[in-house]
């Protein structure tokens, strides 16, 4: 509903009505209290209730809290006589499994900031990054150890403590692992590898090193403003920039989450670990929100669905956060396979739009409800939300979390708050926005106007506070003077019963515009007909969003939470062109 100015001059917008408190569900306040709470606070008093709870299960090995906080408490004493000190900064590059859980709290507990990166990065990809943190030491997947070992000459790094995930499995699945069988060779080729010239994760965690840390405690000096961890951004507008989250910032995030989802922890929670930790969404989602409420981590150390539906089959979770092609491979592999999978009470999704069909989907399988929402890397992540019951949109990402605000503003002008069901780029504030990037004060400037954090994403908010994204304002296609949204094209084509997966992007032309063209890849047994998808497209679009042209991949470049990277779509055909 509009509301007149009580002046009775212009309607005022949602924005300044805060119209979307009304869709608020009974269970989740206005407002919440974030006191000086941090990460240490939530896992000391996690510890104080739920040490015999179970806190991880890997491949079928459960850890108790109380057995994974003496874990943590000798990383941490080893990590110390390695000469880490509070505020130094800690590098983790790990798959989803016990040891990344233990050292990133280890790190905590010291004081010191925890860096996550991607294991299958390259040294290319990772020397940036690593001479803009200056991380001394880093903790890493055993077949990573290698790439690492190739950033000593251009960095700080020194010491490599290299993780075989072998070593926290079942006795059963580690013995059966050494057998000299092809098929078993293979899986454990893909799980572990050697590395020399490193730190065994079970030295670093010995006696021998630094002793049982029984004297370990949280370090005093952390508060609610201390960097707690840094993020790498995809770097898609250039070079990769570090976005510090502080434990405020983090502890804010895990609290209106919990206020969002109904009776989250009130029950013995298993939450799914297939999305990986190096990513906010991942990190939150299961890393410190299953903490915060004493659940289990189901990890997975990648988002395989053979790996998901044995875990279905076997340890089926409460709690799956997920992107929507993770939804659609479950429910079609609960098909195929027989394996039911009921029980997934929550599922809450991100990073790229969730059609309406995944969602009917998921929730007759499930019995459970899948809602979308979103965020970003630098919001710790999530800022909307679809309301957990009957109040949610399909199509739109929902509305601001608690305590935050959000508005739609004119880009070239970030003071003008554009009117209701008009286009514009999503400005946020809020306890969960980071205080800005390392090292790059200006990228920092930049990023905010007047206190609000500028998303670089346009979107639309109606009358009544929902939010609706139209795309990234870097990937909006210009055509004879037109812009045009990827995302708009993409959810029209995506309907064709031939499309399986789709990107849509711009190609430069000669005039300095762009055309519009579509990279798909097609169902099994479909071929590719270009006039009869563009006739299609007409159908539901104006014509200059009409792709001119139509590209068959066999496979899209994804990344690791399985969203399509445009701009590798993007590349791939430019250089196509080129030759």
């Amino acid at each position: 509903m509009t509301v007149k100015n009580i002046l009775g001059g212009t309607p005022m917008s949602a924005f300044e009505t805060r119209a979307w408190l009304e869709h608020y569900p009974e269970w989740t306040p206005h407002s919440l209290d974030y006191g000086d709470n941090t990460l240490l606070d939530v896992y000391d008093n996690n510890l104080a209730i739920n040490a015999e709870r179970s806190a991880t299960y890997f491949f079928g090995r459960t850890q108790t809290y109380g057995e994974l906080d003496k874990e943590v408490r000798r990383v941490a004493a080893g990590l110390r006589a390695l000469g880490v000190r509070p505020g130094d900064r800690v590098a983790i590059v790990l798959p989803n499994c016990p040891q990344h859980i233990a050292a990133f709290y280890a790190v905590l507990k010291l004081g010191a900031v925890v860096i996550e990166h991607n294991p299958l990065y390259t040294a290319h990809e990772l020397k940036d990054p690593f001479k803009d943190h200056g991380a001394r030491v880093a903790i890493v997947w055993d077949k990573a150890a290698s790439t690492l070992e190739r950033l000593r000459a251009d960095t700080a790094l020194e010491t490599i403590v290299s993780v075989n995930m072998i070593n926290a499995m079942p006795t059963l699945q580690r013995f059966a692992l050494k057998l000299p069988i092809p098929a078993l060779r293979k899986s454990r080729e893909a799980l572990s590898g050697a590395a020399p010239n490193t730190v065994p994760y079970e030295v670093l965690a010995s006696s021998a090193m630094g002793g049982l840390g029984e004297d370990i405690v949280s370090e005093e000096s952390v508060t609610k403003d201390t960097t707690a961890l840094i993020l790498y951004t995809s770097g898609t507008t250039g070079r990769p920039k570090g976005a510090q989250l502080s434990h405020g910032n983090l502890f804010a995030n895990i609290l209106q989450g919990k206020a969002w989802v109904p009776g989250l922890g009130d029950k013995p929670e298993r939450m799914l670990g297939a999305l990986p930790m190096f990513h906010a969404y991942g990190l939150t989602m299961v890393g410190t929100l299953s903490v915060f409420i004493g659940g289990e981590m189901v990890l997975l150390p990648s988002p395989r669905i053979d790996l998901i539906m044995d875990v279905m089959k076997k340890h089926t979770p409460t709690w799956l956060p997920g992107v929507p092609t993770l939804y659609e491979k479950i429910v079609e592999a609960s098909e195929e396979q027989g394996i039911p999978i009921k029980g997934v009470r929550n599922a809450f999704c991100g990073a790229s739009t969730l059609p309406v069909r995944t969602v009917e989907r998921w929730e007759s399988h499930t019995g459970g409800r899948l809602v979308e929402g979103y965020g970003l890397t630098e919001t710790s992540p999530v800022i909307v939300g679809n309301p957990m019951n009957d109040d949610r949109r399909p199509g739109y990402v929902g509305i601001p979390f608690p305590d935050t605000l959000v508005r739609i503003a004119n880009p070239d002008n970030p003071d003008e708050t554009m009117p209701d069901g008009t286009e514009g780029e999503v400005l946020v504030k809020g306890p969960q926005v980071f205080k800005g990037y390392l090292n790059q004060e200006e990228a920092t400037e930049k990023s905010f106007h007047d206190g609000w954090y500028r998303t670089g994403d346009v979107g639309v908010m109606e009358e009544d506070g929902f939010i609706r994204l139209v795309a990234r304002i870097k990937e909006v296609i210009i055509t004879g003077g037109f812009n045009v949204y990827p995302a708009e094209v993409e959810e029209v084509l995506a309907e064709h019963p031939d499309i399986e997966d789709i990107a849509v992007v711009g190609l430069p032309r000669e005039d300095g515009a762009e055309n519009v063209v579509a990279a798909i890849t097609l169902v099994e047994g479909a071929a590719l007909d270009p006039e009869g998808l563009k006739t299609y497209a007409r159908e539901n679009l104006t014509r200059y969003k009409v792709p001119r042209t139509f590209y068959h991949f066999e496979e899209m470049p994804r990344d690791q939470m399985g969203k399509i990277r445009r701009r590798e779509v993007q590349e791939e055909l430019l250089k196509k062109h080129q030759h």
